[in-house]
């Protein structure tokens, strides 16, 4: 019989609890979630035999069809980019609920900062300030905007360490708060006509850039850094962390900075795309980030989850809601899914935890 000790002593190491990473059960269900729309398309009459994401017609050079994969990566990556910083807040066991606000927010503010003076010759029917703030380098209104989105983060990750209010309460107050500051900043009028600069930041297929980019980015920081160590600690055991010298209270303030940020980032992103920015915009994307990340295998009691598996989770994501426009479902089903699967999600992670620790 093999010897499976390890360590001082020689601990046995059973392996019956050896598990395999939690993403590549995301990922299962991924390819199982594509496979049944697959199905589906064949099986339902009114379908024409026709497929999800492979292409059937011979439209494109390859087997895919890539208009439909573009949607749906285009379609989850700008509030992909607000779940990578929910999924840390919820890893350091919080909840931010503002940062769709946060959007709408920062949008109407990084764009009037962005706006060229002359539309067709003519001065900017949309301008919110005089000469001196049009024509801007692009610099200069992406700043203001992740400035905006760190102070928003700053103020609930404050309130939260320091006053000791519940996170729920904190970030749903800036959520009103945001949302009012969106609709004030130009008494609910659009702005719009950005400087080609400006522009560019969401033309394409660059919010799809920039979300694997920031992905890439705080996978190794979660992973390998003591930003990453700490916020994991701090979801898992508040007071084991502090006891083991971590600063709780400021970290907390950096991991909802970060999240305000990135969520400021989005705003930005998604209004560079729209080539507008409105009081609405980014309405339930924190519903949506949060769905994102559970998906992803965040556990909301904090502690667990990653980057790789919210990444994953967006795509489950953006597949399921691209499935219904492709079976032809109208878009009320669209919500009444986001909702079961937010409930099946928790419920299958409080199932996993209880396994675990009846394994444990």
């Amino acid at each position: 019989m093999p010897d499976r000790s390890q360590g001082t002593g020689g601990l046995a190491f059973d392996t019956s609890k050896r598990s395999w990473p939690n993403e590549i059960n995301i990922f299962f269900a991924l390819i199982l979630i594509i496979g049944i729309f697959e199905a589906l398309g064949q099986l339902l009459p009114y379908m024409d035999n026709q497929s999800l994401l492979f292409d059937t017609r011979g439209r494109f050079d390859t087997i895919f069809n890539e208009a439909r994969l573009q949607i749906i990566i285009l379609q989850v990556s700008i509030i992909g980019i607000i779940a990578l910083g929910v999924t840390q807040v919820i890893i350091s066991h919080g909840i931010d609920l503002s940062s769709g606000s946060v959007v709408g927010a920062t949008a109407m503010i990084a764009m009037s900062f962005a706006q060229t003076e002359l539309v067709n010759g003519q001065p900017n029917p949309k301008a919110i300030f005089g000469p001196w703030a049009m024509d801007l380098p692009v610099l200069i209104p992406v700043v203001i905007g992740l400035v905006c989105g760190v102070v928003a983060g700053v103020v609930n990750g404050a309130l939260i360490a320091y006053t000791r209010i519940p996170p729920f309460i904190a970030t749903l107050g800036m959520m009103v708060t945001a949302r009012g500051v969106a609709k004030w900043w130009s008494r609910g009028n659009p702005i719009s006509f950005p400087t080609e600069q400006y522009a560019w930041i969401g033309s394409g297929m660059m919010p799809v850039v920039w979300f694997a980019l920031l992905a890439i980015l705080f996978h190794f920081v979660m992973k390998y850094t003591l930003y990453g160590k700490h916020t994991y600690a701090i979801g898992s055991n508040e007071d084991a962390a502090r006891m083991s010298g971590i600063g709780v209270a400021r970290h907390k303030v950096l991991v909802y900075a970060i999240a305000g940020m990135l969520a400021a980032f989005a705003a930005i992103v998604l209004s560079s795309k729209n080539l507008t920015a409105q009081s609405g915009m980014g309405l339930v994307y924190e519903l949506d980030a949060i769905a994102m990340a559970v998906i992803g295998g965040t556990s909301l009691n904090g502690g667990r989850g990653s980057i790789l598996g919210t990444v994953l989770g967006a795509l489950i994501f953006g597949v399921i809601i691209s499935g219904f426009t492709y079976l032809k479902l109208d878009a009320f089903y669209q919500e009444m899914v986001k909702g079961a699967i937010i409930v099946a999600a928790v419920v299958l992670d409080q199932w996993r935890q209880q396994r675990a620790a009846a394994k444990a």
